[in-house]
């Protein structure tokens, strides 16, 4: 069940989550009652909801027989994302500092991984990047990009998607499609792969000067071939 799995990326257990599950559906509940509507052994059933009231999923409700509650999912969801910020603060500034920044080829596997250091990336721009992209991928980091043209960073894209529009970016229109994705941040680096991003993707990241200024030097041939052939959006 999605709903389950997305609690699993909340610290929650699978057991947990279930019964998490079964408080929201069900309301207030004994112990017993859970167990019986789960088919989770007792003991299990009893270590579980603890677990839900020492990670703020769930309240105790004292009474002639103990019952349990669950605490609002916005609210519950909300709490975690807050301690989690605090947290990522005090992570931040205890961290100890890297020894050498790495100028080798790194390759990072999964769609998830690849879309979270492409993310990362955009959050990190200082004055440029270039990204050459298809629709999906593009739609996928819109945000990103409209919150670097809103802080007056230079945006350039090459894309075979003519329904793309972002205001203010310089779009160059490619009549061939684009099979591979690549974005250079600042002249600094570079991350690649292929467009169509399955669950088992692979792509490539570097900081190496002479990588980056060789993938500079080819999106600027192709920004020159494009612009030749008229497919310069603006």
């Amino acid at each position: 069940m999605e709903f389950i799995d997305t609690l699993l990326e909340f610290g929650l257990t699978r057991q947990e989550a279930t019964i998490y599950h079964t408080l929201l559906v069900h309301g207030e509940v004994t112990g017993y009652e859970v167990a019986k509507i789960t088919g989770i052994s007792r003991s299990n059933t009893y270590n579980a909801l603890a677990g839900l009231v020492e990670k703020g999923a769930s309240y105790i409700i004292e009474g002639q027989v103990t019952k349990y509650t669950p605490v609002d999912v916005k609210d519950f969801s909300a709490n975690i994302i807050r301690n989690l910020t605090t947290l990522r603060e005090d992570l931040i500034d205890n961290a100890p500092k890297k020894a050498v920044e790495s100028e080798g080829y790194v390759t990072i596997k999964g769609k998830k991984h690849v879309m979270n250091q492409l993310k990362n990336m955009l959050l990190n721009v200082e004055h440029r990047i270039y990204i050459s992209a298809g629709k999906e991928l593009l739609e996928s980091v819109s945000e990103e990009l409209n919150e670097l043209k809103d802080l007056d960073k230079k945006v350039v894209i090459i894309t075979d998607e003519p329904a793309f529009v972002l205001e203010n970016a310089t779009v160059y229109l490619s009549d061939t499609k684009v099979c591979q994705f690549g974005v250079i941040i600042d002249s600094q680096e570079v991350l690649t792969g292929e467009s169509d991003q399955g669950e088992n993707t692979a792509c490539l990241y570097s900081k190496n000067s002479n990588f980056v200024a060789v993938y500079k030097e080819m999106l600027s041939n192709k920004i020159k071939l494009i612009t030749l052939q008229g497919g310069n959006e603006g």
